[in-house]
């Protein structure tokens, strides 16, 4: 079974129905902490701002809960662009603390860095690069990309704990592994038969 976790925020019917389509588990959309700890497989996803999005998860009062499945139990967990960020310590977006899973931070794009015409939020289809084995990559597609929508950049102390990489203006992280901990910044469920193949894998853990 595979909860995708519901703290009111994230495309919660779209990776739904991709993972219909790609696996014979049970899915569901859920904040019953009964159903969630059942679990052989959680995501985490998100979109928006960071402060908004970990009050929200903290007023769930999930979170002792997730630290058991992830820490003590060793659950899989997919954290996807605003959840991967909320894994992190904390952002430049806002003042809360993160969940602090991984050594890592979350920042705004350098603009400096940038070319005139490039623009923040970063919205569309990237590349990416490979950086250490997955599992989630089995039998992947070639000429792999996915789809990106986001201001707002992992920055991950630890070089071998990054998965993938991909390019805006400058090299950043797309997605990391920690153990059981996977979290990418792209969005799978919109990503086609990139994100069909890296969801699939997710649910065969």
């Amino acid at each position: 079974m595979i909860s995708i976790i519901n703290y009111n925020t994230g495309n919660l019917l779209s990776i739904k129905r991709m993972l219909k389509k790609v696996c014979e588990l049970d899915v569901f959309i859920t904040n019953d902490s009964e159903l969630i700890s059942q679990s052989s497989k959680i995501i985490l996803p998100g979109v928006g701002h960071f402060d908004y999005g970990i009050q929200q998860l903290n007023n769930s009062g999930l979170i002792p809960l997730l630290n058991d499945l992830v820490f003590k139990k060793k659950i899989p967990i997919l954290g996807i662009c605003l959840g991967a960020q909320l894994m992190t310590r904390g952002s430049e977006e806002g003042l809360e603390n993160g969940l602090g899973w991984v050594e890592a931070e979350t920042v705004a794009f350098d603009r400096s860095r940038f070319p005139n015409s490039f623009k923040i939020p970063h919205m569309g289809w990237n590349d990416i690069n490979i950086e250490k084995e997955c599992s989630l990559f089995f039998d992947m597609p070639n000429q792999i990309r996915f789809y990106f929508v986001h201001g707002f950049h992992l920055l991950m102390d630890n070089y071998h704990d990054i998965w993938l990489t991909t390019e805006y203006g400058y090299r950043f992280c797309a997605a990391y592994q920690v153990k059981n901990i996977y979290a990418c910044q792209f969005h799978p469920e919109k990503s086609h038969k990139f994100g069909m193949k890296l969801m699939e894998n997710f649910a065969n853990i």
